[in-house]
């Protein structure tokens, strides 16, 4: 998705193209539709899937840079979402997490490298690399396929010395709400 809300492709014979939408959440709402069509379509895939949305801007994040993030989680169900089973959109706490600690679903892991301030990104998640045959109980059913929609608030770099702009994170790890590895994890509210 390109700005000024287009959004530019290759056909299978490479030939580019590009639609113009009429707002910019229309041009999202195709390409998550795009990003559903891509995982239905293909072989089970044993990696994340990531569309993304908005690219944002300044420096992708990389492994030890940290992440302000807000998200919304769905099950997979029926080749398209199915209920919301994590979200933080509408709360006060964005999640904070550093990439490469451990601490949130490997596909968070992967599927948010080089995202940029101001970013927006789709991610299918097969279950290997969210919460595997467990599940979390009364969230999450064993071996469920998970989509999220994050969009990252704030990166922190790790070369980065100085926190001048007002708008990086503080160095300070806290423990994160979701989406965490086990289910002990996850907020109460």
């Amino acid at each position: 998705v390109q700005p000024n809300n287009y959004s530019t492709f290759y056909d299978d014979q490479r030939q580019n193209w590009s639609i113009m939408f009429e707002s910019e959440k229309a041009a999202m709402d195709f390409s998550k539709q795009v990003c559903i069509a891509k995982w239905n379509s293909s072989p089970p895939l044993d990696s994340v899937l990531c569309q993304d949305l908005l690219l944002g801007e300044g420096q992708g994040a990389e492994g030890g840079d940290s992440l302000e993030v807000a998200y919304t989680g769905w099950l997979f169900q029926n080749n398209g979402l199915g209920q919301v089973f994590d979200s933080n959109v509408n709360k006060d706490k964005l999640l904070r997490l550093k990439l490469g600690s451990g601490k949130v679903i490997k596909g968070w892991e992967e599927g948010m490298m080089g995202m940029k301030k101001g970013g927006r990104r789709y991610l299918i998640i097969p279950p290997a690399w969210a919460y595997g045959a467990q599940g979390v109980a009364g969230r999450v059913p064993p071996d469920s396929t998970l989509v999220f929609e994050v969009e990252v608030r704030r990166v922190k770099l790790v070369k980065e010395s100085s926190g001048s702009d007002g708008q990086s994170v503080s160095s300070r790890d806290s423990a994160a709400p979701s989406p965490v590895p086990s289910s002990d994890g996850f907020s109460t509210d």
